[in-house]
């Protein structure tokens, strides 16, 4: 290609840029001022309380209360002063065995420090915070990318692993730029531009095998009269995550093993794709399989279906439809075969055996046949994806609409066109307008290349290259508007605003009701804005809030990579762990999409399941494997999202539960007072001793007793052990091997509880807690940074103002989107 070298050289020049945009970073956090003295208020209780352990002598835990005399020496070490407040406020502090103050005490002590801290937050100049030029991470990329030019080909995720930090994939400050991520743009640029223009690139067909753990369907002599007819809940079924690189039809052949009585009629296999049954093969082994007895031997067999697949990361699975049917009327199951049973074998003497001889093997024969028991145990062993065949040439029409904004969409005859086909591009792809330099530069390389004597459309994609690996596509950079002051803090731009909405509730670009409307300064106008939160909230595209937001902060990404012991929960496979995920993030999208109240995270009363986690739940009456939405009206064990599978499995151990860890989960993701790390030198708990001489929970009462351990545990393990009726994979019990479950917890303030059901109760009844906690998640996330000790403030105002919205999402997300850190910037020379 002609013009590929130069556009190298291009894109090495637009990386010098990109990391000098890429180093910015803007301001410096303000002091606090002081406030007034409050000797005679906060002294008195930190003096009867505290001053017995935390003094210039002892400073327990390192900290000595008594060196601060003033209120502005605690405004000063804020941080130390806060986690004090939330000592006090769980009853950690004074701790167990020391005279408590009462609740009216508590409650003077904490509304006057915190005053304090509201006085020097008002007397401080307001400061939005440091914004990082934020590189846009893998997932934002690629939506980027789908959103722009229509092609959903997923580059990023040949990219390297995005950082997290914050609990997060998109803090920019972690973003880092490599040299082989560097690469990386360069070809994805390419790719992505000439897919754009041209169509994707012709593949020669590849294969693909899936082999996943082995599964075991237990043979059975009686049909089961209550069981899925879709088989896809059923050990025998295989389960796959697979990524089609183009449009085409694929062949799926599945290899068969096991046996199944003769005389059987035809097999049913179901192709499902994305949970939806596209097709059914009907297999009939009869004069094919190899006999033994009673049975059909599918050992090495296969089979194959054909079908057109668009690209992208799709769910496989194919099954055995109606495994107990059609089978020989002497199993008893519905619609049993009309084929001739078969003729079981007669028992025929050895001509040189003697007649003791002969009248044992006739007894071991006799004995054998009426002991048999016949098998019904078909299933698919192994699945191989092979293709793309009959591959789709050549872009979509509606792709081409995309780029192709004047003239034809042949790409021909288009020079008259190319400023506004440029400008346009660009100011989609910069999520604002282009300027004129911009869109100069970008047209001297259609220029160039069609001197060259190639095409426009080879032009075009030299300029989409460009655009591709700009710091202005790959970043989000933001710049400080004209003020009077630079060092105060300022609005951002309309387009810096629909850029940070899309991106937090959307995970990409703005669309075009966005940019229209930032174009015309009219997104900021509170009812306008308020009204696109409500619809992106309400489009499909937010289930990306969902996904990356959702599954970051209750840890279902972890998911993948929990391996529970096969030996001890032999039911969980592939298929409980897709929908065990499923499940959890139709919960979470339907508190997004439906508008509902936070609070259902804690104890919503309603799940969506399907007829397989139905059955590992045993909620009864929930047939096929479609979602859907199930009260839960008088069955409190599966209430809000702490007793959900998912939940459940990735704070627990491959072999066991962990009180510890899923007290911890609570603690950092529903309270949002994560507990400080181990001191070290602390010894694990005997797992040799756990469930043999001693119960989980009386090992970890042994572990409390260590003082150095105690102060963490007394908060963690209680809230943990209220979950304790469920096993490692979220599996309801009574029993943990020979002890009986206790699953009741005592809290440090004294507050006491049995059960899941309580401890939810006790949880929403610290709904302020829980609201503080998620908006300083979703904050941190719709900003793309740690929070500060100034934004506090922030996250208590909102906590604060949702209960007058009744604790509504949409309430939440406004509160954060109309906030001083989202809507301003600090002034490139504040101090």
């Amino acid at each position: 290609m002609r013009g590929k070298n130069l556009a190298r050289s291009l894109i090495v020049v637009v990386f010098a840029a990109m990391y000098l945009v890429a180093s910015l970073s803007v301001g410096r956090a303000q002091k606090p001022e002081s406030a007034d003295t409050f000797e005679k208020t906060v002294q008195p209780f930190v003096s009867k309380n505290c001053y017995m352990c935390h003094n210039p002598q002892t400073k327990s835990g390192g900290l000595d209360l008594e060196s601060y005399k003033t209120a502005a020496s605690v405004v000063k070490d804020r941080s130390t002063w806060e986690h004090v407040i939330q000592k006090v406020l769980s009853g950690e502090m004074p701790p167990k065995g020391m005279p408590r103050p009462s609740e009216a005490e508590v409650k003077a002590f904490v509304s006057l420090v915190e005053a304090e801290f509201e006085r020097a937050d008002k007397l401080a100049k307001p400061d939005p915070g440091r914004v990082t030029a934020r590189r846009l991470n893998r997932d934002e990329y690629n939506n980027t990318i789908r959103d722009l030019l229509g092609v959903d080909l997923r580059p990023a995720d040949d990219f390297p692993q995005d950082d997290s930090g914050y609990g997060f994939d998109n803090i920019g400050d972690v973003l880092s730029l490599s040299p082989v991520l560097m690469e990386k743009y360069m070809v994805a640029a390419e790719n992505v531009a000439r897919t754009a223009l041209f169509g994707p690139e012709t593949l020669k067909p590849t294969l693909v095998r899936h082999r996943p753990p082995g599964r075991r369907i237990e043979p059975g002599f009686t049909p089961l009269s209550d069981y899925d007819l879709s088989g896809l809940s059923l050990p025998n079924a295989i389960h796959v995550m697979h990524r089609f690189p183009v449009d085409g039809e694929y062949v799926i052949r599945v290899f068969l093993g096991g046996v199944r009585p003769a005389s059987s009629e035809p097999l049913q296999l179901g192709l499902w794709v994305d949970n939806k049954q596209v097709q059914t093969l009907s297999f009939d082994p009869e004069g094919v399989a190899s006999f033994s007895d009673d049975r059909q031997d599918f050992g090495g067999m296969t089979q194959e279906f054909r079908a057109k697949m668009t690209a992208g990361d799709h769910r496989v699975a194919v099954s055995v439809l109606r495994l107990y049917e059609g089978l020989p009327p002497s199993y008893g199951g519905l619609n049993p075969s009309k084929r001739p049973a078969p003729q079981l074998p007669e028992f025929k003497p050895r001509p040189n055996d003697t007649p003791e001889r002969t009248a044992e093997r006739r007894k071991r024969f006799e004995a054998q046949r009426a002991e048999k028991v016949p098998i019904n145990e078909a299933r698919i062993g192994s699945l191989e994806v092979g293709g793309p065949y009959e591959q789709a040439k050549g872009p979509s029409v509606e792709k081409l609409k995309k780029v192709y904004t004047c003239g034809h969409l042949d790409g021909h005859h288009q020079s008259k066109c190319a400023r506004k086909i440029v400008s346009d591009l660009a100011r989609r792809a910069y999520r604002r307008p282009a300027t004129t330099p911009e869109v100069e530069r970008l047209l001297s390389l259609v220029s160039t290349v069609q001197g060259q004597g190639d095409s426009f459309e080879e032009g075009l994609a030299l300029a989409m290259q460009a655009m591709l690996v700009s710091p202005h596509f790959l970043f989000r950079i933001e710049g400080d508007q004209k003020a009077a002051d630079a060092s105060a803090a300022q609005p951002i731009s309309e387009h810096e605003l629909a850029s940070r909405l899309s991106y937090f509730l959307w995970s990409s670009m703005p669309d075009e009701e966005l940019m229209s409307l930032a174009d015309r300064r009219q997104l900021r106008k509170p009812a306008i804005l308020a009204a696109q939160v409500r619809r992106m909230l309400k489009d499909s595209k937010s289930g990306a809030l969902v996904e990356n937001f959702g599954g970051q902060w209750l840890e279902l990404r972890r998911l993948e990579s929990v391996k529970p012991d096969r030996e001890r929960f032999p039911e969980y496979d592939e298929y409980l762990r897709l929908l065990m995920r499923d499940e959890t993030e139709k919960f979470v999208d339907s508190i997004v999409r439906e508008d509902r109240s936070i609070l259902d995270f804690i104890d919503g009363n309603y799940s969506f399941i399907n007829e397989r986690l139905a059955q590992f739940y045993k909620i009864p009456n929930v047939k096929g494997p479609e979602f859907r939405r199930v009260e839960l009206t008088g069955n409190t064990q599966r209430s809000g999202v702490l007793t959900q599978a998912s939940v459940l499995t990735v704070s627990s151990y491959a072999t066991r539960t962990s009180p510890v860890l899923r007290g911890k989960w609570i603690l950092e993701n529903i309270l949002n007072a994560p507990p400080p790390p181990p001191p070290p030198g602390v010894p694990n708990l005997d797992e040799a001793a756990v469930g043999a001489s001693a119960s989980l929970r009386q090992q970890l009462e042994e572990h409390r007793k260590n003082t150095t351990c105690a102060s963490c545990h007394s908060r963690m393990d209680p809230l943990g052990f209220g979950l304790e009726n469920y096993d490692a994979i979220g599996g309801y019990r009574t029993q943990d091997g020979k002890f009986p479950v206790d699953s009741s917890g005592s809290l440090p303030d004294g507050r006491s509880f049995k059960g899941s059901h309580e401890l939810k109760a006790i949880l929403r009844n610290d709904r302020g807690a829980f609201a503080e906690g998620l908006t300083e998640k979703l904050l941190t996330y719709s900003l793309g940074r740690g929070l500060e000790h100034y934004d506090k403030r922030t996250v208590k105002e909102i906590a604060r103002r949702l209960p007058e919205n009744n604790y509504k999402f949409s309430g939440l997300v406004l509160e954060i989107v109309n906030s001083l850190p989202f809507q301003m910037r600090r002034g490139e020379l504040a101090k």
